[in-house]
C-alpha cells in the first residue's frame, strides 16, 4: 500500500453535472454547484494510495467521483483491519461530521480513483448555506455506522461462513457489475482483503472460496470475485 498520496496533478475545470445527481448536492441549483466546484481541488490517485491517514489532522474532506476506497483501521496490536468499502458518489474524510479534528481511519484506493476535496473550514459553510447537504451527509454517516454495527453483530453471533457470505453480498450490492454469468465486484479485491473485512484468517477465506467455487457459487481469479449464484450465497449467509 502506497502511503504517500501520489497524484497525477490537478484536473481541468469540471462540469456541474458531475455533482447534480449526488445526494449532498442533488437539491442545489447549478450556480450553487458551480460555486462549490470552484472551491474544490480534483485529483487522480493510483490504486493502493492512501488519500489520508488515520490520526492525521483532518484538513480536507472529499467526494469520491470514480473508483473505490477501502477504509482501514490499525488495531492496538498493529494489524490492519478493513472496516468497510466506499463506492464512488460518496463523501469521505468527513471527520468534522463526527466531531473530530483528526481522521478516524485511513482511506486507501482499491482501484485508480478520482476525488474532489475541499478545505475543512468550508464544511460548516456548506452545512449552513446549502439545503440538503447536512441531512444527506448525516444520513450517509448513519448508514456507515449501521454497516459497521452490523459487522460487529455478525462477528459476535455468526459462524465464519455466514460472515464471509454476508461480506460478499454487501460488496455485490454496493458495487456489483452484471456480467454474462453473474455479478462481479467492480474493483480488485484479494482474499487477504476479504479476511481483513470479516476478521477471518486468510486460510479460512481461501478454503471457503475454493469450496464455493467447486459448488458453482462464486468464481475468483486475479483479484476479481464474481458471484455466480446469489440465491445460494444468500442461503449460506443465513446459515
Amino acid at each position: 500500500m502506497t502511503m504517500n498520496a501520489t497524484t497525477h496533478g490537478t484536473l481541468p475545470r469540471l462540469d456541474e453535472s458531475l455533482l447534480t445527481h449526488l445526494p449532498p448536492f442533488s437539491k442545489l441549483e447549478r450556480r450553487q454547484i458551480r460555486t462549490i466546484l470552484d472551491q474544490a481541488t480534483s485529483r487522480r490517485y493510483d490504486a493502493g494510495t492512501a488519500i489520508f491517514r488515520e490520526g492525521a489532522p483532518a484538513e480536507r474532506f472529499y467526494m469520491l467521483l470514480d473508483g473505490y476506497v477501502r477504509v482501514v483501521r490499525i488495531s492496538p496490536t498493529g494489524e490492519q483491519v478493513t472496516a468497510l468499502h466506499i463506492p464512488s458518489g460518496q463523501l469521505l474524510g468527513i471527520a468534522r461530521a463526527l466531531g473530530r479534528d483528526t481522521y478516524p481511519a485511513t482511506a486507501v484506493t482499491a482501484s485508480e480513483s478520482l476525488a474532489l476535496s475541499w478545505p475543512v473550514h468550508l464544511w460548516d459553510k456548506f452545512i449552513a448555506e446549502y439545503e440538503g447537504f447536512a441531512t444527506e451527509t448525516y444520513k450517509t454517516v448513519g448508514q456507515r455506522l449501521e454497516e459497521v454495527h452490523g459487522k460487529v453483530m455478525e462477528m459476535a453471533t455468526q459462524q465464519v461462513e455466514q460472515r464471509v457470505a454476508n461480506a460478499l453480498l454487501r460488496l455485490v450490492n454496493q458495487t456489483g457489475r452484471k456480467v454474462d454469468d453473474g455479478i462481479e465486484i467492480d474493483f480488485p479485491i484479494t482474499r487477504q482483503d476479504l479476511s481483513e473485512l470479516t476478521a477471518t484468517t486468510l486460510h479460512t477465506v481461501s478454503r471457503l472460496l475454493s469450496g464455493w467455487e467447486k459448488a458453482g457459487l462464486v468464481a475468483s481469479k486475479r483479484k476479481r470475485i464474481k458471484v455466480l449464484d446469489p440465491h445460494a450465497l444468500v442461503l449460506r449467509a443465513q446459515g
